[in-house]
């Protein structure tokens, strides 16, 4: 579906374009979309308290985010190839494993799932910061959630679905997909990307760089937006079908709304060409819209369909802040600095990943399950606040000066 006669016989020497990680992104949607339900729905299954599944997720987020930050210190030691390669082969050994185990293995088999999916997102947007121009990054972001569009629509419900036939059928099938973006990775030979000279200036402390990017604030402001971002799925994923589950909906309704609101990703080519120009206002759109719709969500009285109601229209704007959230971090990185950078900005994921449960659990010891939105709801309006302060024509900007940007790229000072 995703593969054409151009792409699978691109020369060793040409620069992959933007549908070359599409592709990947596509393939890779397929083997984490079937399970991004199922994963949440087993673990309630083991432990039978949200509360419980929120500890093992926060210990699972902390681990990962300390893989994360080792991620630039090994990249020196390994070719990123074999990065990229190793962390897929370890998508299917967690597959596999989750088949197999029950209990705490099934908790080991999560937290290599989640290790694996942080090193291959770290390596694909290094690939991207080297081979794709700043002026279509938007276009890429926009383009690998289309190509994802349909695993992440009929993932989830398919997921669930297969888990109540047999427990095993979807994590066997997350196992094939990986297999397949195993083959196209080596087929599309991407190599190690491009090298950077970095001079004599690369300090010996493996976490150096972190203090490079807390002096540069749009590359915080940037990844602060990721994070708010991805709080806001985490919540939507985890604790949506928990509540449904509670307020006596099936298992399987989490996933069919989560692959209803998965199928808004077929909007993403309109998003992107409204809001091309226009980056603060959509990132400013994205966070005001989802906030107010957790707000009233938390605070609804007419019962637990009309909040899952106004959760499922949130998440078209979270869908919105997937294509322009992360661009402010994306197109001020420094050639000299993809790898170190691209490991940052994926923390995004594991500190959401850490935040979520952690402050859920806390939420939980005082209140009930629906107040988790209204947290969500203040740290998602919050982003408006610091949206506003973004040059008000970031996006034009890059656009009308390809050129000078060319040109930074190439000296290593944009």
């Amino acid at each position: 579906m995703f593969l054409n006669r151009n792409l699978l016989n691109q020369h060793p020497g040409q620069a992959p374009g933007v549908r070359v990680f599409a592709v990947l992104s596509g393939i890779e949607s397929i083997a984490r979309g079937i399970l991004i339900s199922v994963f949440p729905v087993a673990m309630y299954r083991i432990f039978a308290d949200a509360q419980q599944v929120s500890q093992v997720y926060f210990a699972i987020g902390v681990l990962s985010l300390l893989v994360t930050l080792t991620i630039p210190w090994v990249s020196r030691r390994v070719p990123r190839r074999w990065m990229y390669s190793l962390a897929v082969t370890t998508y299917i050994a967690a597959a596999v494993l989750c088949a197999l185990a029950d209990s705490s293995l099934f908790a080991i088999g999560l937290a290599m799932f989640t290790f694996a999916n942080v090193v291959v997102f770290v390596c694909l947007n290094a690939y991207i910061m080297d081979y794709v121009d700043r002026v279509k990054l938007g276009e890429c972001q926009a383009l690998q959630l289309f190509y994802s569009g349909a695993a992440w629509t009929i993932g989830p419900f398919l997921g669930i679905w297969l888990m109540t036939l047999w427990k095993p059928a979807p994590f066997i099938l997350s196992a094939i997909s990986s297999c397949l973006l195993l083959i196209v990775f080596w087929i599309y030979r991407l190599g190690d990307g491009k090298a950077i000279h970095r001079g004599s200036s690369v300090q010996a402390n493996p976490f150096g760089y972190l203090f490079r990017f807390l002096h540069q604030p749009r590359l915080v402001a940037g990844w602060t937006f990721a994070v708010m971002k991805s709080c806001g799925w985490w919540v939507y994923i985890l604790y949506l079908p928990i509540y449904a589950v509670e307020n006596g909906h099936s298992e399987q309704l989490g996933g069919a709304l989560l692959s209803l609101s998965n199928a808004f990703l077929f909007l993403t080519p309109l998003i992107i060409k409204t809001m091309r120009g226009r980056i603060r206002m959509a990132i400013i759109t994205g966070f005001l819209g989802s906030g107010c719709l957790f707000f009233l969500a938390s605070v609804n009285p007419a019962g637990s369909l009309l909040s899952i109601a106004m959760l499922v229209v949130a998440s078209m704007f979270l869908i919105m802040l997937d294509v322009c959230a992360g661009l402010p971090f994306l197109m001020a990185v420094r050639p000299s600095q993809r790898t170190e950078m691209s490991a940052v900005y994926s923390t995004y994921r594991d500190v959401s990943s850490v935040i979520t449960p952690g402050t859920a659990s806390l939420v939980l010891l005082l209140a009930p399950l629906k107040a988790i939105f209204g947290v969500t709801a203040a740290s998602l309006l919050a982003c408006v606040l610091i949206a506003g302060k973004l040059h008000p024509r970031l996006g034009e900007q890059r656009f009308s000066k390809i050129k000078s940007d060319r040109l930074a790229e190439e000296t290593g000072t944009g």
